[in-house]
């Protein structure tokens, strides 16, 4: 029987799915529904690395102290 911790979850599970989820439906209200109308596939592309790279590196995160990724590596 598995555990309730999030901690305890296999790969490719729900808990898994959800934070894919979480991540995905935060980059389309930032980046493609704030952002848009587009006018290429290369400009979509361009600010998605741009906003991978800030998610990434320099975004302030609660669980580790509101310090970026970057700071707590």
């Amino acid at each position: 029987m598995m555990g309730t911790n999030a901690v305890d979850h296999l790969k490719g599970d729900s808990y898994d799915n959800a934070l894919a989820e979480s991540t995905i439906g935060l980059f389309k209200t930032e980046v493609i529904g704030f952002m848009g109308p587009w006018k290429s596939v290369g400009q979509i592309e361009w600010e998605t690395l741009k906003w991978v790279n800030w998610y990434n590196t320099k975004r302030l995160h609660s669980k580790i102290g509101y310090i970026t990724p970057q700071e707590a590596a």
